[in-house]
């Protein structure tokens, strides 16, 4: 890994100027996120994490499915500015879809009634926990990455033209490329107003 855990937690940030030049092989990417699908943690260890990796035209193809849906919705005098948007996601190596097995987490709330509402919400945060280690391992590999959420609007479709299981539950989109410019400056709190340490 190219940078250090913390140094590429502290880099981490949202990139929308990206490109499709390729910074690591495409094999180093699939094993970045299988690593981070085995050993990101879930509640009740269900592991109802999945991961769609397109690369290449299924990468492109994805903004396009996206561009055609939000052109149904947008009005035509706003829509150029929306296309730039969903263009520069486009402009980048690949995306990674995140969805959850909600068959997991359904059975998960048969065996353990007690638990039942707090399932969809764990499973929630393990969907969280697992696009940050991507994101942050992504960004210690040199891609610039940032997360889209466009999941009603593309769902049926995504899960048409790849064969998603029904049972799936999509997620998340995260495009990632090089970088070819700096994020924008990113405002901190004062920590002291948010972490509290007792003794």
């Amino acid at each position: 890994m190219g940078k250090q855990f913390w140094e590429a937690v502290k880099d981490r940030r949202t990139f929308y100027a990206i490109s499709k030049e390729a910074v690591v092989s495409d094999e180093r990417i699939q094993t970045l996120v299988e690593e981070a699908v085995k050993y990101t943690p879930s509640a009740f260890n269900s592991q109802s994490a999945r991961v769609v990796i397109l690369l290449g035209k299924a990468h492109d193809e994805l903004w396009e499915i996206t561009k055609a849906a939000l052109q149904k919705i947008v009005s035509a005098e706003n829509f150029a500015a929306t296309a730039e948007k969903i263009n520069s996601f486009q402009s980048g190596y690949g995306s990674l879809l995140y969805f959850e097995d909600m068959s997991v987490v359904a059975g998960l709330q048969e065996k353990f009634s007690t638990y039942k509402d707090n399932f969809p919400i764990w499973s929630q945060q393990a969907s969280g926990m697992l696009q940050y280690v991507i994101w942050t391992a992504l960004e210690a590999e040199g891609f610039g990455v940032s997360l889209q959420h466009y999941n009603e609007l593309i769902e049926a479709e995504v899960k048409k033209v790849w064969d998603i299981p029904d049972n799936w539950k999509l997620i998340a989109q995260m495009p990632f490329g090089k970088p070819v410019s700096a994020p924008q400056a990113k405002e901190l709190q004062p920590v002291e107003f948010r972490v509290k340490l007792y003794k």
